[in-house]
């Protein structure tokens, strides 16, 4: 094509090049069974794993969990005394997920989605006690590792009054909680949890803010954790401020029970709906 006074003008492109259908592909958001296909080999990788593997990778969890309970009381105990205070403090209860998730280390609740969409998708008795297998094990190491930390805490004087405190403070805070409310917001918690995971393999590169956001927002809403509380509850047995009876039947039972109904019931289940006429099983 030429203009009047004769000066060629190119022609417009038409389709993409090869590059720039690079660009498309890697712009594309992943599809849900994408998704579901990743957590699903992760999960069965995991269902593999042997005793020793679990249980150390679990107890280093239940350790690590700690953090979370430990550093919300240091900010809270070196803020002013105003009244954003708790807000910020708060921001202090992601520092052992990080820890957590970052160092691949197994947590319980990541495992109420990861280790159950194998289940659901072999729908087989052997998958299914291997699930309970997992479940058992990094449960109980998560507790000990819990028991560890809050040992360590109440018996060494590694942390000022202030910060010993603040940790009373926190652990009675969960406490006042009714068994009823422990389950009901242990839901919102596993349900926070399972999309914290079903989210990762999008993340690109941003899992660190991914992962404080999420589990700023339990804290935030007061949501109950089965492993991150149990180092409050465990603080609370050891220190006298409440009774092992308390821990176990007041927090631990019905937060545990809230956290698989929110993760596995409702968000393993309706994330297994949403792709299960497009997956091969």
């Amino acid at each position: 094509m030429a203009t009047n006074d004769g000066e060629e003008i190119p022609e417009p492109k038409v389709g993409l090049s090869r590059a720039e259908k690079s660009h498309v592909k890697g712009g594309t958001r992943l599809r849900a069974v994408v998704v579901y296909e990743i957590i699903r080999t992760e999960g069965e990788g995991e269902l593999g794993r042997t005793f020793p593997a679990l249980w150390w990778s679990g107890l280093a969890a239940g350790i690590s969990i700690g953090f979370s309970f430990l550093t919300e009381a240091v900010l809270a105990a070196h803020l002013p005394d105003f009244e954003w205070k708790d807000i910020i403090a708060k921001l202090g209860y992601a520092v052992g997920f990080l820890i957590v998730i970052l160092g691949r280390q197994q947590l319980f609740t990541e495992n109420t989605l990861t280790a159950v969409l194998p289940v659901i998708t072999r729908r087989s008795l052997n998958w299914f006690l291997g699930m309970l297998r997992l479940w058992t094990i990094v449960l109980v190491a998560n507790v000990v590792g819990c028991l560890i930390f809050a040992f360590a805490v109440s018996n060494t004087q590694m942390f000022s009054p202030e910060v010993t405190t603040e940790l009373h403070a926190i652990e009675q805070a969960v406490m006042m909680n009714t068994p009823w409310q422990m389950f009901i917001k242990g839901i919102g918690a596993g349900w926070i949890i399972a999309a914290l995971v079903w989210m990762m393999p999008s993340s690109e590169g941003a899992e660190f803010v991914v992962i404080g956001l999420m589990t700023y927002l339990i804290a935030l809403c007061g949501f109950t954790h089965v492993v991150a509380g149990s180092a409050e509850a465990l603080f609370g047995v050891l220190t006298g401020d409440i009774t092992l009876s308390k821990a176990a039947f007041g927090f631990f039972l019905p937060t545990l029970a809230g956290n698989v109904f929110g993760g596995t019931v409702l968000f393993a289940v309706l994330s297994y709906a949403q792709v299960r006429t497009e997956i091969k099983e």
